[in-house]
């Protein structure tokens, strides 16, 4: 089976920043071809989904999305064209003003959403609203908007988040 995990970066990161590589070290342990597609340059979030969703993706068998903020927003709106198997959403910048989405597809019991107390650029009562909306596991932590200060804990979450969705796979469910 062909696994794929992407990685979509924040408005002012990099494609392989810190964040992308701990990921992207996780993901390839577990059999994962990694992509980090580089936004930069970019700022509509909406012209970077297209972006995303010009990849090739569909020769994976498995996909999987993740994203911080901005990144987070490309990649839970690219979630209804790509039906990703997980979607794993690190202060995910939703029901912004200028941010076109506002109604989002999320794989139940397969979208972990992350987000901190002290984000002063995404409010933490977003991230509430989106995992109420689609009943998904919302994780907050006693950090800024982006949640280095989390990082092996995050690498870890993610660890597990895979690995359940590959027992999962393997006994034909669908759910982390």
């Amino acid at each position: 089976m062909k696994k794929l995990f992407v990685y979509s970066h924040g408005k002012d990161s990099v494609p392989w920043g810190d964040k992308t590589l701990a990921f992207a070290e996780v993901a390839k342990k577990q059999g994962y071809q990694v992509e980090s597609p580089d936004y930069r340059g970019q700022s509509d979030p909406d012209l970077r989904v297209r972006l995303l969703l010009a990849t090739d993706w569909r020769t994976f068998d498995h996909v999987v999305l993740a994203g911080s903020s901005m990144g987070a927003y490309v990649s839970a709106v690219a979630a209804a064209t790509i039906k990703p198997a997980g979607l794993f959403l690190l202060a995910p910048a939703i029901y912004l003003p200028g941010y076109r989405q506002t109604a989002f597809t999320a794989p139940k019991g397969c979208t972990w959403v992350y987000h901190g107390w002290q984000d002063d650029i995404v409010p933490p009562d977003h991230a509430w609203r989106f995992c109420r909306e689609h009943r998904v596991r919302l994780t907050m932590l006693d950090a800024d908007h982006r949640l280095l200060s989390e990082l092996p804990f995050l690498t870890g979450e993610f660890e597990r988040f895979l690995l359940g969705l590959s027992r999962d796979e393997n006994n034909g469910k669908a759910s982390v």
